[in-house]
């Protein structure tokens, strides 16, 4: 009985604090200005005779983008006092997992398996594994669907879609 209390109460430990997600999203978002800032320049971020040039707007922009971000920095860094906050604990992040990861498989899988046996795959195991659907329904809601998006698709509107090898073997 001690031994679920713990289990219960350790999916509730912190993964990651507040601060340390807000210090690295801070440190991207000073990134990509830095980027901006540079691809502007490079293409133009001076004031001609006839106006600004391209990246002229742009430039200044991202200029106030990173200022604002090493503002934030700082605050975090310097001002900011504690800790902060649970950002994430291990059950939410179990959570966001079980959607992440399948998601990443559909879109690795769908350039070998095509949109429709890897829909399939998607939706049957997101009901089976993560609703606790029955087998049979999940299977069969997946296969209505996966159908009903090529007929709607792939026949009545003519778009392309990534093919599989079950297309092809379908000459489709």
């Amino acid at each position: 009985m001690a031994e679920e209390a713990d289990t219960a109460a350790g999916d509730q430990r912190p993964v990651v604090g507040t601060r340390s997600v807000d210090v690295v999203v801070y440190l991207l978002i000073f990134g990509l200005a830095v980027l901006l800032g540079y691809d502007n320049w490079r293409s133009g971020a001076a004031w001609e005779a006839d106006g600004p040039q391209s990246g002229y707007f742009p430039f200044y922009l991202s200029l106030l983008l990173g200022a604002a971000s090493l503002y934030g920095l700082a605050d975090k860094l310097f001002m900011s006092a504690g800790a902060g906050g649970t950002f994430v604990n291990r059950d939410q992040l179990f959570r966001v997992m079980q959607v992440f990861v399948p998601t990443l498989l559909f879109c690795a899988l769908m350039e070998w398996l095509g949109l429709y046996v890897a829909s399939f795959l998607l939706i049957a195991g997101f009901m089976w594994f993560v609703g606790h659907i029955a087998p049979w329904k999940s299977l069969l809601t997946a296969f209505l669907f996966s159908i009903i998006m090529f007929i709607t698709f792939d026949v009545a509107f003519d778009v392309i879609m990534p093919k599989g090898p079950i297309e092809a073997a379908l000459g489709r």
